[in-house]
């Protein structure tokens, strides 16, 4: 007689609550947390005093980060952010092996710059020029926007204006 409890005849305990975010997912904040708190109090870095860590994405096997930096400033600092952040990635990936007591080895450290705040502020300061640039004068629509376009359709013969 075959089981009906599935292979070995054991049935399963795992239980998935939905409300519940995975374990790559869980780790990937408190490293987010952690790594954000390193920058502010414990490098003397000041290039990396005004950054921030916008995202961490997590390997499934939890042993390799990759940290989405952000930062303000021209592309050259932007860039010295990341710079500073990969020669201090001994350092930090020892503080979080010793704050992270969840992990069995801190995960390998890869920073890259997040574009997306930087775009985001570009595309802002572009919509607010082109809403000054606008005249307060005309909210209608434009003529040439309103204005409907004569039909050249077969059915629609065009129109003698002599007759």
């Amino acid at each position: 007689m075959k089981s009906q409890h599935g292979a070995g005849g054991f049935r399963s305990s795992v239980r998935i609550d939905p409300s519940r975010p995975p374990r790559a997912e869980r780790v990937a904040k408190q490293l987010r947390e952690e790594l954000s708190m390193l920058m502010v109090r414990e490098m003397k870095d000041p290039r990396v005093r005004l950054a921030s860590v916008s995202e961490v994405k997590l390997s499934r096997d939890l042993k390799r980060a990759k940290v989405m930096v952000s930062a303000m400033g021209t592309d050259k600092e932007r860039a010295a952010v990341v710079s500073a952040l990969r020669h201090a990635q001994g350092y930090l990936r020892s503080q979080l092996g010793s704050r992270l007591e969840n992990l069995k080895v801190a995960p390998l450290l890869r920073f890259e710059l997040d574009e997306s705040i930087a775009y985001s502020v570009k595309i802002s300061a572009m919509l607010r020029e082109l809403d000054t640039d606008k005249d307060p004068a005309s909210d209608a629509l434009p003529e040439s926007i309103g204005a409907t376009e004569p039909s050249t359709d077969a059915a629609d013969p065009p129109v003698d204006e002599q007759a």
